[in-house]
């Protein structure tokens, strides 16, 4: 019999409770995904010892989280049940002689494959066409989510093929890619807002957005789909369904994994065995970092589906599929010290400085506290032993503190009340979570960080002029403002340690480059608060050029699709800011072209109003300058193959988009063919 009591087993429930509570409706989880799992464990063994204590609000007795607020309920057809779950070899190998004992058979084909960390869905067609989305809230009820779902890029709105049921549901995951998300938290953190703590909860607190302009705007959501609630004659191999699903337009796991050039991992594989069905685990498990998503586990079920229909639930869980699950990545080691961060717009973010460990195949030396407020909650100390994980398996994270290895002499740690940068006093909104440093124009380290933005990637994208020659042009008093780079001599270059004659003039040419650049680069470029690519891009379309955005009145902004009030009122203030206007003109003065769009006039070139579809590696150009080239000529650049697309231009190592284009009887372009074209 157990050891626990009925007062033990009640308190059990009462932390699952609390822990759902954190990481469905605040986003705060204080446990990981591993121990969360082992105390629901814990809860089902204690039931199946006393069923007489257990009760309707049981937290075995729902299957997920509540429906989202201020969305129609709906009923689903059938229940979404979650799937048991599995941590062993012989949690496998218990599953396995269960289904031969069911079946009455020694040879059972399994499929197997990746369990995404994200949001399930289910969506309803009606004679091809898209009709309804439904999340899975508590299994049995659902939120209609269905205009939100239409904004999801990789998502279709019409299958195509001549064997779809009139009435099809079919179920999937909404998720956010590894990068998108990463990017989604560097700008929470420069909003001030609590970081996300892993994709999945991003992904469902995006679709429950309940303004579809706003969801319009996580553009990076994306969905995969395996699966159909009910067998039927058409459908009889998991294994095929998914190929099936893909040839009639939906996006799959190894459809998203072609497109993102990823061959590490099979998504889907047949298997016979317990022991080859933890062979492709093993495997999976050592290659999940390189995977463009978040995963958890993998998934194991009978591939057979009248079988997997026929041996039906247990009521919370259907027999035929099991769940198993990967350990988050986890490691121990020493907090050395407590290092502040001052970020360009000003936000004071705490970072541990740690005794470097491998986790998840790299060497962690640094890890986010993500703010004051969780540093002192958990009361993190200089000298703690700590255990660090990748969020997501992306973003390095201290999560715990062993209390019991810290030195007796060690203090809570004292949050900061002035800049360790430039001394200032710190102030905080009271809708925000950041501290932050009022002093823009003085803190060296907001504006280091504002001119290394201007210079990334997604600013100017200047060539050779990193973080560390940055930091040194900066630190030599050569470059305090956006204007001053473009005004660079050879002279003052040279100047910079290990810069010789190759060198300065690589760097000098990169900065002569990127003085051309389009306005949604420049918008980005200003860090102006609030601006992420996407929105940068919304501006650049509404404005056509510079002038117009200056003169743009607050209603003006708000009238553009997929702009809110904060964005409005941060990009008014801006360029109606005599000091930014000032340096703006510097910028012109010292040579910066804000190119203009083309927009096409030629009705007759063979590409307008066409649709046209990129696939694989073009050598004269990159797949955005290609997209840009088609938009001037009137075209439309799409992401999928249809039966409307017009062209699919061809380069090296093309995908199954070629396939798709053969099948549907599309006309294909090489490169050569395409080049020529866009000349006439």
């Amino acid at each position: 019999m157990s050891s626990y009591t009925q007062k033990d087993y009640e308190q059990f429930c009462d932390e699952v409770w609390e822990h759902n509570r954190l990481y469905f409706q605040e986003n705060r989880p204080r446990i990981s995904d591993d121990e969360y799992d082992r105390l629901l464990k814990k809860v089902e063994h204690i039931e199946k010892l006393h069923p007489e204590w257990v009760s309707q609000t049981s937290p075995t007795q729902r299957i997920g989280e509540k429906p989202f607020e201020g969305f129609k309920e709906v009923t689903h057809d059938a229940p979404m049940l979650s799937l048991e779950k599995a941590f062993t070899k012989d949690d496998v190998e218990n599953f396995c002689n269960r289904m031969k004992k069911l079946l009455e058979t020694k040879t059972i084909a399994y499929c197997a494959e990746l369990k995404m960390d994200g949001l399930a869905i289910s969506c309803h067609f009606k004679n091809g066409r898209y009709v309804r989305a439904v999340t899975r809230g508590d299994g049995k009820v659902g939120s209609d989510v269905t205009q939100n779902m239409k904004t999801l890029q990789n998502f279709p709105l019409r299958l195509f093929g001549d064997d779809i049921p009139d009435e099809f549901e079919v179920r999937g995951e909404v998720f956010i890619p590894k990068k998108a998300f990463e990017r989604m938290n560097e700008e929470r953190q420069v909003e001030g807002l609590p970081l996300w703590a892993n994709p999945r909860n991003a992904a469902a607190g995006s679709l429950k957005l309940l303004d579809p302009k706003e969801v319009a705007k996580r553009i990076d959501l994306s969905c995969v789909f395996y699966g159909i609630p009910h067998y039927t004659k058409q459908f009889k191999h998991q294994y095929a369904l998914e190929e099936y699903l893909s040839m009639i337009g939906l996006p799959t796991v190894e459809t998203f994994l072609k497109q993102s050039k990823m061959h590490a991992i099979e998504p889907v594989v047949k298997l016979h065995t317990p022991q080859e069905i933890l062979e492709f685990a093993e495997n999976v498990q050592k290659n999940r970092e390189l995977l463009p998503f978040a995963i958890d586990g993998i998934v194991i079920k009978l591939d057979d589906l009248e079988a997997y229909d026929r041996i039906g639930t247990t009521g919370k869980h259907p027999r035929g599929a099991i769940a198993l699950k990967f350990s988050a990545e986890q490691a121990w080691t020493k907090m050395k010290d407590i290092v502040i961060q001052v970020g360009r717009t000003g936000v004071i973010t705490p970072v541990a400085e740690l005794e470097p460990v491998n986790l998840a195949g790299s060497t962690i030396s640094r890890a986010t506290l993500h703010n004051f407020d969780e540093l002192k909650r958990k009361d993190f100390r200089v000298g703690d032993v700590v255990c660090i994980e990748k969020g997501g398996d992306v973003i390095p994270k201290v999560v715990a503190c062993d209390p019991e290895k810290r030195n007796k002499s060690s203090h809570p740690y004292e949050i900061p009340k002035v800049c360790p940068s430039c001394h200032t006093k710190l102030i905080k909104d009271p809708e925000e979570v950041a501290l932050r440093c009022p002093n823009k124009e003085g803190c060296f380290d907001q504006i280091l960080h504002r001119l290394i933005h201007f210079a990334s990637k997604n600013g100017l994208d200047i060539e050779h002029l990193g973080v560390k020659v940055m930091e040194a042009l900066v630190k030599k008093g050569f470059v305090k403002r956006f204007s001053d780079i473009f005004s660079l001599t050879k002279e003052q270059v040279e100047k910079l340690e290990g810069f010789k004659e190759k060198s300065t003039n690589n760097l000098l040419k990169s900065i002569e480059d990127a003085k051309k650049t389009t306005l949604s680069r420049f918008i980005m470029a200003l860090g102006i608060r609030y601006i992420g690519v996407q929105t940068a891009e919304l501006l650049a379309n509404k404005a056509q050029n510079l002038k117009s955005l200056e003169s743009f009145t607050e209603d003006q902004l708000l009238s553009i699709e997929g702009v809110g009030n904060k964005v409005a009122h941060s990009v008014y203030e801006y360029f109606h800011d005599p000091k930014e206007l000032e340096e703006i003109n510097r910028l012109v003065k010292n040579g910066l072209v804000i190119e203009t769009k083309k927009v096409a006039h030629n009705v007759d070139h063979p590409f307008y109003g066409k649709t046209i579809v990129l696939t694989g590696t073009l050598e004269s150009m990159g797949r955005t300058k290609a997209k840009e080239l088609i938009q001037e000529l009137g075209g439309h650049p799409s992401e999928s193959v249809s039966k409307n697309t017009d062209f699919v231009v061809v380069g090296t190592e093309a995908g199954s988009k070629l396939e798709k284009a053969k099948k549907f009887g599309v006309k294909i372009l090489d490169e050569k063919e395409f080049l020529q074209i866009m000349q006439q």
